[in-house]
């Protein structure tokens, strides 16, 4: 059956139009079971937090089944701790009967979590930006893939919390942008992850001044250059060396990953360069972009994240998935 499937999607592929479906997902402290003296102290394995085998196993099915609804040709994470962490979770897909061929993780510092990806397709390379030396800063995961002959890139990334200063993220931006440059604006390029900041960072944050040590700069809009396209991909017109960020392409009320004391957020984005607003040989597909949202992660108006207790130290309880929603977001690749 799997030789039938794998046929099936090269014939897609080599006749007609492909729909690719990317998605990116915070999945909230993956960690695995091995102590290397970088995790959270609640979880430290084996220990009274009650971060063991059992709710481990919980995890990586609670995580699983959400992937496995989402069904992504392509799956950026974040908040992953480990390779055997991420191996863990691809063999739970595929009991599952969901196969990621490829995958990598951005393992070459050590970082408390770090950033990931799931691919069905192969990669043409995959690499390491290193933000900073500095371990309070995770690296972020460039991929390059290449489908019926028309390359894209992808970026996988971890921006730092909202409890820091925009100058924080500002560090991040640049870094990616950086290694834009390099590449170059027309390329097709996606920018995926949890950004720690919403698609309107700029007017959200500014009057708070704990975050605003940037003269109300950030990193998301200024930088990445988001704020002039601000309307639906259709009516969306080119602008040289912009990135447009597709949470625009959706009804107001339902651009949210995230919720914070009762607030909806949009931390976690999927950005596409220039060239993927034009309906030529590999375009972002209009009014796709979506979090997902079914009935056991998202009720009451609140997100169904995995669950500890208040007490200290915290005990994992078994129950629930992450604090953030995926999002997703579908590509055509022309033949």
């Amino acid at each position: 059956m799997r030789i039938v499937l794998f046929l099936l999607t090269i014939l897609s592929f080599a006749f007609g139009d492909t729909i690719l479906k990317v998605a990116t997902y915070n999945v909230e402290n993956l960690f695995d079971l091995d102590r290397s003296g970088y995790e959270y102290p609640e979880y430290f394995p084996n220990t009274s937090s009650n971060w063991n085998q059992a709710t481990y196993k919980i995890k990586l099915k609670n995580i699983a089944k959400v992937m496995s609804e989402i069904d992504a040709d392509i799956i950026a994470i974040e908040e992953i701790e480990s390779l055997q962490a991420l191996k863990d979770l691809r063999f739970t897909l595929k009991q599952n009967g969901l196969y990621y061929q490829y995958y990598k993780i951005a393992e070459n510092k050590n970082t408390t979590v770090k950033v990931a990806l799931l691919s069905k397709i192969p990669f043409v390379y995959t690499k390491e930006i290193s933000v900073t030396s500095s371990l309070k800063y995770r690296n972020i995961l460039e991929s390059k893939f290449s489908i019926n002959n028309k390359d894209f890139y992808l970026f996988v990334n971890h921006w730092k919390a909202k409890n820091e200063a925009e100058s924080r993220r500002v560090v991040s931006a640049k870094a990616l942008l950086h290694r834009i440059k390099q590449l170059g604006y027309d390329k097709n390029i996606i920018l995926t992850g949890d950004f720690n900041s919403d698609y309107e960072e700029y007017i959200k944050f500014s009057k708070k001044r704990k975050l605003n040590d940037t003269n109300g700069k950030t990193g998301i809009n200024h930088l990445l250059k988001t704020i002039e396209q601000n309307k639906s991909a259709e009516e969306t017109k080119y602008l040289k060396d912009n990135f447009y960020n597709t949470w625009y392409d959706t009804q107001e009320d339902e651009r949210f990953s995230y919720i914070y004391r009762g607030k909806k957020e949009a931390l976690d984005n999927i950005i596409i360069s220039q060239s993927l607003l034009n309906q030529k040989d590999i375009y972002y597909k209009h009014n796709s972009i979506r979090s997902f949202k079914p009935s056991y992660l998202y009720k009451s108006k609140k997100i169904n994240r995995w669950q500890t207790s208040r007490q200290k130290p915290s005990k994992h309880k078994g129950k629930g998935y992450s604090d953030h929603l995926p999002v997703v977001a579908e590509f055509v690749i022309t033949n």
